[in-house]
């Protein structure tokens, strides 16, 4: 195989709850429709704009079996698994293999660094033992450890099954030297960016999407870049990439953006709740009118 598996725009999808921190499955249903409309590649469920790191076990293995389910085949799923722990890690991806997902997306371990050596094999161990293909997560803002490119290199040329690399950086440095490494010898190792704003960069550099938390709320602009790109209409790519400038400001208005990116959506998909899982707050009046205005100027608001 010369193309990846995975490609294009494949949102982090949020988790829609009701007050009483339970899975809100009408609503989950209307945002993946929403979604699938929009025109994404795909749906990755319990990353972090989805809450995984809040959840219990039994909400994640819920979230990960009514979501693939309903999906039903129409577009490919990941799910993440993610733990600090290599056990569980690999618990979550085989969970994740039963209920029919296509593939998972596996953070680094988190809370306490460890060393090279040990992320190699507990990647090795996910990629050997999980029966999907894995995405590596690196997200060194949140895990504290970054996946230095010689382990992505290293683990991308001895373990097949790993597919892929969502990028999560506020930088394409991190990205090109990802390329440039892995491409030559793995043409099917795909290359996400994490972050929406770098979803051109990453496709001119020769990266294959984006995984952007923006595709909840407005699938247009990144699932749009992307087809531009594609059939070699950079006007309109530049054009929508302008747009999508607005938006980054989102994820840095609140903390978690949970409550952000579900209030986000409930502006543009009638009924859905935007309730999060506690430590997370409501988001305040004050902070909803920013982000009304800026999915006003990104042109997704009339």
């Amino acid at each position: 195989m010369t193309s990846p598996l995975f490609h294009g725009v494949i949102p982090p999808i949020a988790t829609i709850l009701n007050e009483n921190e339970q899975l809100d499955r009408p609503g989950m249903a209307r945002l993946i429709d929403f979604a699938i409309e929009g025109g994404v590649n795909g749906l990755f469920f319990l990353g972090s704009a989805g809450e995984f790191a809040h959840m219990s076990q039994a909400l994640r293995h819920e979230v990960a079996e009514f979501c693939t389910e309903y999906v039903g085949g129409r577009v490919p799923v990941l799910i993440g698994a993610a733990h600090p722990g290599t056990a569980e890690t690999l618990a979550f991806a085989q969970h994740a293999k039963s209920v029919g997902a296509d593939g998972v997306v596996v953070v680094n371990p988190y809370y306490n660094p460890v060393t090279e050596d040990a992320l190699y094999l507990h990647y090795r161990t996910i990629a050997e033992g999980a029966g999907l293909p894995v995405i590596m997560y690196n997200y060194p803002g949140l895990t504290g450890q970054p996946l230095p490119v010689s382990l992505i290199t290293r683990l991308a040329l001895e373990c097949p099954n790993i597919a892929g690399l969502k990028d999560t950086v506020d930088s394409l440095n991190h990205i090109r030297e990802t390329i440039q490494a892995v491409k030559p010898h793995r043409p099917d190792f795909a290359v996400f960016s994490g972050y929406d704003e770098y979803l051109f960069g990453t496709l001119i550099l020769g990266g294959d999407g984006a995984i952007p938390a923006s595709a909840n709320f407005a699938p247009q602009l990144t699932c749009g870049i992307y087809r531009a790109c594609k059939e070699k209409d950079f006007a309109t790519a530049v054009e929508l990439q302008q747009r999508l400038s607005f938006l980054p400001p989102l994820y840095t208005l609140d903390t978690p953006i949970y409550n952000v990116i579900k209030y986000a959506i409930s502006q543009v998909i009638s009924e859905i709740p935007v309730y999060s899982l506690k430590p997370a707050l409501p988001l305040s009046n004050e902070k909803q009118k920013v982000v009304r205005e800026i999915l006003q100027k990104a042109g997704v608001l009339n």
